[in-house]
């Protein structure tokens, strides 16, 4: 008969193959304090460098840690999926495998989760990362605050333990678009927080640039609020508004003599400000209508090439 498993342990793994074996050692020594029934599942999300092979020597030598390999590189919060679908624990810890997430704050976490609480977030206090990397965040969390109409805490990302009556929830939602943190609070459960360090980077730089914020804002934005289609409107009000009051204006300019000649530059300028506000209006809604296309599909959320060691270790 199979074993409970008590902890499992998902994280993803992209081009981290020097971090690995620290990160597992880390973990192991951490795990054993709390329980022997754990599991450590490392989700290697099509990295272009070696990682896999140290995964691969990882489970060589404990049958405790399961790898994952997807057949390319479908995103940080598909390869949670994948960890989460194969998780046994009555308890999931999610964390990212640069060691930001300090395996160490793991028994904190538990040990909070064992009070009463379902879902225990860390937050992250004296954030390690650069200036730039702080302000680009801030900003990420602040538009997405904005535009989903729901509080996004920059403090707070994917590092947190959850019961595994949430990790079933979380498994029922198999739309498309995922982001592990929005998916959380939409389940609902009860929450509680934890204050806790960040570490810093073991080595290398974040994969999130510019161009990879923007588009995961987007995804975000467009999974989970109308909000830009309400500004649309706002928007097409507000000139509809100034138009009209234009008008009045100009018409009661033209009956006191005031008007000589016509406008050219005012009408250019209107023309122009008229059609880039259509474009925007299509441009909005052919992205939503984009999204629904990649709905539709029904692919599957990841694909795995190799699995080693699941439901081996006890």
């Amino acid at each position: 008969m199979e074993k409970i498993i008590e902890i499992s342990i998902i994280s993803p793994v992209y081009e981290a193959a020097d971090i690995i074996p620290e990160l597992v050692e880390r973990l192991q020594k951490t795990l054993v304090s709390i329980t022997s029934q754990y599991e450590i599942i490392l989700v290697e999300d099509g990295s272009q460098d070696n990682s896999w092979e140290m995964i691969e020597q990882a489970c060589a030598t404990d049958k405790k840690i399961i790898g994952i390999k997807l057949s390319r590189n479908f995103g940080q919060h598909y390869a949670i999926t994948a960890g989460l679908d194969h998780a046994r624990g009555n308890w999931a810890v999610v964390m990212d495998c640069d060691l930001q997430d300090r395996p160490e704050e793991i028994p904190g976490l538990y040990s909070k989760a064992l009070q009463g609480h379902q879902v225990v977030l860390a937050r992250r206090t004296n954030r390690t990362d650069g200036a730039l990397k702080k302000s680009s965040s801030r900003l990420f969390y602040w538009v997405l605050t904005y535009l989903t109409g729901s509080v996004q805490d920059p403090s707070i990302a994917n590092f947190g333990i959850y019961h595994k009556q949430v990790i079933k929830a979380l498994q029922k939602l198999r739309e498309p678009i995922r982001y592990f943190p929005t998916m959380v609070r939409w389940v609902g459960f009860r929450k509680t927080f934890v204050e806790v360090e960040h570490g810093n980077r073991f080595e290398g730089k974040t994969s999130y640039n510019w161009s990879r914020l923007l588009k995961l804002a987007l995804d975000i934005i467009l999974a989970n609020s109308d909000k830009p289609i309400w500004l649309i409107v706002k928007i097409g009000l507000l000139i509809s508004l100034a138009s009209f009051t234009v008008g009045i204006v100009a018409l009661v300019r033209y009956f006191m003599n005031l008007i000589t000649v016509a406008g050219y530059t005012s009408l250019l300028v209107s023309v122009w400000f008229i059609g880039g506000i259509i474009l925007m209006v299509l441009g909005i809604i052919g992205l939503y209508i984009g999204k629904i296309f990649e709905g539709v599909k029904n692919r599957p959320l990841y694909i795995t090439e190799k699995i080693l060691n699941d439901n081996d270790g006890v």
